[in-house]
């Protein structure tokens, strides 16, 4: 049986984040593979993470800078080794390649997080010349080269790094959410509906300002048409400059985490998603989608998930072309129905579970077939990890016997 190991950020939060089910789609597919999977974190456990155990997946809770992972990894001695995010890569990739130097090494990039950074910082004014080739974006791109494959959630990042960074597309591999077929049966009708809903971990800086423009600039338009509507925002982790912003008397407020994110977005009339920043796929998008629940959202918030296909409401990113959309699809049926339904084109077409897993498991057969070869061409990957198992080495062992002495005299 092949096994692989998976090096969390964090325990995956389905019901929290795009993140956490992405997460979950992705050891699922390993799973319908046949792998012995364990997941290991740095991460403390959280009251909202999956339970891994009932999928029949280890799980390790492991340290930093300690040689303890060593000796873990080379008795697990894993076919695949998967990175969640380049900062995993960074702390742990050196010691994979040490002890386990024939295992693919794969990372899941969930966005490209320079990307997220420089939109965030263009959004507030702040880019500067060096912004384009950031210390972020060095660190990002390095553990892209060292890796033996990336998987890349959105086409449009795909094309960015191979046509503005010229990273070779061979190192690259395009691998949206895996979703099975969706239709409208069993979900809410129009009528039965009721307000608006928008949902996103606020943990995520791209949430909270997207929360803030709404309050701010567009459901003060929204509320002088519609009344009795009320705005409903979900999302895990709310901090209290996030639960100071529910106003009852605007009809807006704030709900936190949602148990079932599905059933209350199904239960929604209409779903607002006014990214101003961000990157990757909008998972939140998606699952509107899935609930048959129109959206209107930003050119940031649809970017990657609907190609050239006609978006499921509108997109829209001006406050007041925003509210005007959010209210015609909030009061005409048709327009409704129409929008629900190119929702569903959107998933059926772009997001096949079936053609998606079949494209990546041949891709995975190939990797580990052709590694020699595949890594005997990338050059620059090798003399990258060579230095970082270097210089990270020392690093450690510093560490390592730093923690030593100070435990040694606190005793």
């Amino acid at each position: 049986m092949n096994t692989l190991l998976v090096i969390g950020y964090v325990w995956p939060e389905p019901n929290s984040s795009a993140a956490g089910s992405r997460m979950m789609q992705l050891l699922q597919f390993f799973l319908s593979q046949n792998y012995k999977i364990t997941f290991a974190t740095t991460a403390a456990e959280t009251v909202h993470m999956a339970d891994l155990g009932e999928l029949g997946i280890e799980s390790v809770t492991i340290a930093l800078n300690n040689a303890s992972f060593d000796s873990f990894i080379k008795k697990l001695n894993p076919n695949i080794v998967l990175f969640d995010r380049f900062m995993m890569e960074e702390q742990f990739g050196w010691r994979v390649s040490n002890e386990c130097p024939n295992a693919l090494k794969i990372l899941d990039t969930e966005d490209l997080h320079f990307l997220r950074n420089l939109r965030e910082l263009e959004f507030k004014n702040q880019l500067s010349t060096t912004t384009f080739l950031s210390d972020l974006a060095k660190r990002e791109l390095a553990s892209i080269y060292r890796c033996d494959l990336s998987l890349i959630i959105s086409e449009k990042e795909l094309q960015l790094l191979v046509e503005d960074y010229n990273i070779p597309a061979s190192l690259l591999f395009y691998l949206p959410f895996l979703l099975e077929p969706s239709n409208a049966v069993d979900l809410p009708e129009y009528e039965e509906r009721k307000h608006f809903v928008s949902i996103g971990n606020f943990r995520h800086q791209p949430n909270f300002n997207a929360v803030l423009y709404l309050k701010e600039e567009i459901w003060p338009l929204i509320m002088k048409k519609l009344p009795k509507a009320e705005m409903h925002i979900y999302g895990s982790y709310p901090s209290q400059k996030v639960t100071q912003l529910q106003n009852i008397k605007d009809r807006f407020y704030i709900k936190g985490w949602a148990q079932d994110s599905r059933k209350v977005v199904s239960n929604a009339k209409v779903s607002l998603a006014a990214l101003r920043f961000g990157a990757g796929l909008k998972g939140k998008l998606v699952e509107t989608m899935q609930c048959g629940t129109p959206s209107i959202t930003t050119s940031v918030g649809a970017e990657g998930i609907n190609d050239n296909l006609p978006w499921n409401g509108f997109i829209k990113n001006s406050p007041e072309a925003f509210a005007d959309t959010a209210i015609t699809l909030y009061t005409e049926k048709d327009i409704w129905y129409d929008a629900q339904q190119k929702g569903f084109e959107i998933l059926n077409i772009r997001f096949s579970k079936t053609e998606h897993t079949l494209r990546f498991a041949d891709r995975l057969k190939y990797g580990i077939e052709h590694l020699e070869a595949e890594r005997h061409n990338n050059i620059f990957g090798q003399i990258l990890d060579h230095h970082l198992l270097k210089s990270t080495y020392y690093l450690s062992k510093y560490i390592e016997t730093k923690n030593k002495l100070e435990s040694t005299q606190n005793k």
